[in-house]
């Protein structure tokens, strides 16, 4: 985002393989560890506008969003390790840090590996297409039946949706730049994520003849897939997970998480409707 708010998170892009003693899945008590440290380990996945570096910073939504209810529970230092977003909750498990901080939408198969906080945002799925969107594309099932490529990041939801539909051609990269070089070089027709990403990446790019449809809710086997978004921490870490629940409530109700959210594109509309639960999100209903 322009003039993205880096407000002094430590950016440890460590390598996955250093991985600091945090103690097995569920083990210890994590959250009276991190207070005595002052310092929270989180994992990001380089995605703007949700967890990126900017000028050896970490900065984003949910990053940001982080420290604030950190700050709230007696903890200042905030410090981030960047996987591909296919690696966080991998990289989670096996204790490279204490909580992803990235953005990632609440699903089943993701409830069963860890533990979702209360739900964060609500966002739309879009594409980013070629300026005049000359095939008219406008969701999963007009990508199927013109036979156009789309183009996704690795693990994410909209590409769990794509393989759902049975979308034909379905390229996966790494990050977003990845992605939009491959619309750039006409390798696919369409990019899917949401469409706060896809503002903050044509921001990012100025210049770039594409543009972002309007945003929808992808619809699977009936089922409306709702991008909700929320922190994510292994299982078993009841403790921090309910002290951080109240924290981020605590923002929610009292308007400063949307001062907080606003410069990466947020509005009041990506406030979590109290009918949106954690708990309904990961039983698939």
């Amino acid at each position: 985002m322009k003039g993205a708010m880096a407000v002094g998170l430590a950016a440890s892009l460590a390598a996955c393989t250093e991985a600091p003693q945090m103690g097995g899945q569920g083990g210890g008590n994590t959250l009276q560890r991190i207070r005595d440290a002052g310092t929270v380990k989180v994992g990001i996945a380089g995605e703007i506008p949700y967890g990126f570096t900017q000028g050896g910073e970490v900065t984003g939504e949910s990053p940001e969003v982080a420290k604030a209810v950190f700050k709230a529970l007696g903890v200042e230092n905030v410090e981030a390790t960047q996987v591909e977003f296919d690696q966080l909750i991998p990289a989670l498990q096996a204790s490279q840090y204490d909580m992803v901080a990235a953005g990632m939408a609440i699903i089943p198969k993701r409830c069963e590996q860890a533990q979702f906080s209360t739900v964060d945002y609500v966002t739309n799925t879009a594409f980013l297409v070629p300026q005049g969107n000359p095939q008219d594309v406008t969701s999963f099932e007009d990508i199927k039946e013109k036979g156009l490529g789309l183009a996704v990041l690795s693990g994410t939801i909209e590409q769990q949706v794509a393989q759902a539909l049975n979308v034909g051609e379905i390229q996966t990269y790494g990050g977003q730049s990845e992605m939009l070089q491959a619309l750039q070089a006409g390798r696919a027709y369409a990019g899917a994520l949401t469409d706060i990403s896809l503002r903050a990446l044509l921001d990012q790019n100025p210049g770039v003849k594409f543009e972002v449809t309007e945003g929808f809710v992808p619809v699977v086997d009936g089922k409306e897939q709702i991008q909700a978004g929320g922190f994510v921490f292994r299982k078993g870490e009841t403790e921090l997970v309910n002290a951080f629940n109240e924290e981020l409530t605590k923002l929610h109700d009292s308007g400063q998480w949307l001062e907080i959210v606003e410069p990466f594109g947020f509005t009041e509309d990506n406030l979590p409707p109290k009918d949106v639960t954690t708990e309904q999100l990961c039983s698939g209903e």
